[in-house]
């Protein structure tokens, strides 16, 4: 009989445990997509504490209650987009970031930044990079462990992602060349590049207001080169060009377009070395 009560009781107990998850995992689907209609009964939850946590991490303050609402239902929904996620590829990690009050509008809007030409992303100014052999590729391969990519940096909220993706290519490529690892100036790019797509002349690079690298390799070949990070410090925002000729670190001379192919693009980085692109 005790035996009987006991495991009555551990049923019980397991029983509350789900209502109580499914009555916060209820609270979370109710936050809508609508950009304010923010359900109050987040408020006193576990996703709250949750949210308070994430503010202290990150530093941050809304300046007003409407907002420190709104924000709570954003973060609910995205945390349980992460944890949807998770189960889906359990190979990665999801979770919580800086970002995670944001919706993904404002995201794209403060952490983007590639040109949108005639619908699609970029336009093809440079050559085609030819085929590449890809039989005997090895299975891992990681230009950090060689030595050939930077640090992460950090755009802030500039969309300025074309300016990293070109210093990214162009600081690869010029590990293999010379075996030194530059970190490349993306506030020049920021600054100083106005260039536009052949192919739509609306498509100019335009600091924090988006580009296209291929645009931004076009301008490096006229400008004559790229500064180092160190003598054109990044900041986040578009100021007036302070680009000096003489500070060249690296010059562009051509550049090429990879194919759309994994066996091409994994080919191209075992052989030719770091490869940048975008991701919208």
């Amino acid at each position: 009989m005790v035996a009987k009560a006991l495991a009555q009781l551990i049923t019980c107990i397991i029983l509350f445990c789900h209502v109580v998850a499914s009555v916060e995992d209820l609270t979370i689907r109710q936050v809508t997509a609508d950009n304010r209609r923010i359900r109050p009964n987040l408020l006193g939850t576990h996703t709250e504490s949750k949210f308070r946590l994430f503010m202290s991490d990150y530093g941050k303050n809304y300046s007003t209650r409407e907002e420190y609402i709104h924000r709570l239902g954003i973060f609910a929904k995205n945390v349980l987009k992460a944890a949807e996620h998770q189960m889906m590829d359990p190979s990665a990690v999801h979770g919580v970031t800086q970002f995670s009050d944001l919706t993904e509008e404002e995201f794209k809007r403060m952490y983007t930044g590639v040109a949108d030409v005639g619908g699609s992303r970029g336009g093809t100014v440079g050559a085609e990079a030819p085929m590449v052999e890809v039989d005997g590729l090895p299975e891992d391969f990681d230009w950090r462990e060689k030595g050939g990519v930077t640090e992460v940096k950090n755009q802030g909220a500039c969309g300025s992602c074309w300016a990293f993706s070109t210093t990214g290519a162009a600081e690869g490529a010029h590990f293999v060349s010379t075996g030194k690892l530059l970190s490349l100036s993306e506030q020049q790019l920021v600054d100083c590049d106005q260039a536009c797509d052949p192919k739509d002349k609306k498509a100019c690079d335009n600091g924090c207001g988006g580009g296209l690298m291929t645009n931004a390799y076009e301008y490096l070949m006229e400008a004559g080169g790229l500064e180092e990070e160190r003598s054109y410090p990044y900041t986040g925002k578009r100021g007036h060009c302070k680009f000096d000729p003489e500070k060249v670190a690296v010059r562009v001379l051509n550049f090429t377009t990879i194919p759309l192919d994994e066996n091409q693009i994994a080919a191209n980085l075992v052989r030719h070395g770091p490869l940048a692109g975008d991701i919208y």
